[in-house]
């Protein structure tokens, strides 16, 4: 009797599980039916007739075009000095235009980041002379282009000349130096002229000789392509190869080296930046014995303390000019558009420049009063038309 009443309990505990079981199965599908949300159906893209220009290109499209150049022309122009792009190569017609340096400006105009917008008074230009062409030479350029930079041209010479300095109000410095054209004296020169550009804080150092007509604006321009904290030489070559130097000149054990250098019968160039680099071998009258090292003049030992020593690379322009030229083959077109300009000497006297003006060729045997002429027409000695 007892064991029947266990399997009995057993039996019910079972049934109740499993109707526990299908209890929990059905619950679900005892609740009613959720409510379906009647969510917002999104509107049709309704895309409106754009009209279109002349040259089949939508307005719409033109205005992002327009917007997003803008953007860029604000982004380009932030922060940066600049001025038109005037960098020469070998052929003095040909512009570059650098990968990635020009930026768009409003007008049409092509800038460069980071380049000088450049004043006169921020270039000191120098003018190497000697006390017998003070009359043949210096006041003929005096009479000519020092009279549109008087304040920021300075004349080196081996004399005092008062008279000559009080008649025309120039800058004339008295360098001390030998009257002579040997390598010495002309270094001796290039010396003081470094540590006079030095002490003016000016950005730009030009050396010009004193044959040499210098074309204000054409000058400004190519430096303003520039900047003058960069390492710049500029100026043009007299030779076809690198000028080779004889001597012991560096540590390795070398006895020559090789170098470019800009010849100072055409004029030449150097940033600041550059030249407080060269401080260790031409201030202070370093540069006379660095000349004396090599045995080379002036414009040799610029070169080489540039290119040898610094391992700074000469920019080659042809814009800068020398008697040592055939100036008649200039292009007549191209003649305002130089840097400088040169003639030729007392056993050349028909190298000049061919250029037509205001004066006869007996007149203006140079042809810088013509030139001059055509650059500044309001100068009071020019003919009036």
């Amino acid at each position: 009797m007892h064991i029947a009443s266990i399997g009995i309990s057993k039996l019910c505990f079972l049934f109740s599980l499993a109707l526990c079981g299908l209890l929990f199965l059905l619950i679900p599908a005892l609740k009613p039916p959720a409510q379906q949300l009647d969510w917002p159906r999104p509107r049709a893209q309704v895309r409106p007739q754009r009209p279109r220009l002349s040259n089949g290109v939508s307005a719409a499209s033109d205005d992002s075009q327009k917007a997003e150049s803008t953007t860029r022309l604000v982004i380009s122009l932030a922060g940066q000095k600049a001025l038109d792009e005037t960098e020469n190569t070998k052929d003095e017609n040909y512009v570059p235009k650098r990968s990635g340096d020009l930026q768009g400006t409003a007008g049409g105009l092509l800038r460069h980041r980071g380049h000088d917008l450049l004043i006169l008074e921020d270039i000191f230009i120098a003018v190497k002379t000697t006390r017998k062409y003070h009359t043949s030479r210096l006041e003929l350029l005096i009479k000519t282009w020092i009279s549109q930079a008087k304040e920021h041209t300075f004349i080196f010479t081996d004399s005092d000349d008062k008279e000559l300095q009080m008649k025309t109000g120039t800058n004339l410095i008295n360098t001390n130096c030998s009257a002579a054209h040997t390598r010495q004296a002309l270094c001796c020169k290039m010396s003081v002229e470094y540590d006079k550009f030095i002490e003016s804080q000016k950005k730009w150092f030009c050396h010009m000789d004193d044959d040499n007509y210098v074309i204000l604006p054409s000058l400004l321009q190519l430096l303003s392509s520039y900047h003058h904290s960069q390492d710049v030489y500029l100026g043009r070559a007299s030779l076809d190869h690198p000028i080779e130097a004889a001597e012991r000149v560096r540590n390795d054990g070398s006895v020559s080296v090789k170098f470019w250098f800009a010849t100072g019968g055409a004029g030449f160039c150097i940033s600041r930046g550059l030249a407080l680099k060269m401080s260790p071998w031409a201030s202070l009258g370093n540069f006379i014995s660095t000349a004396e090292k090599i045995r080379l003049p002036d414009d040799c030992t610029v070169g080489y303390i540039i290119e040898a020593l610094l391992e700074v690379t000469l920019t080659h322009s042809n814009l800068f000019h020398s008697h040592l030229e055939n100036l008649q083959r200039l292009p007549t077109d191209t003649v305002l558009e130089q840097v400088t300009l040169s003639y030729g000497g007392f056993d050349n006297r028909k190298n000049v420049v061919s250029i037509v003006g205001g004066f006869s060729l007996a007149k203006d045997p140079t042809r810088f009063q013509t030139i001059h002429c055509l650059l500044y027409a309001d100068t009071d000695w020019c003919p009036k038309k």
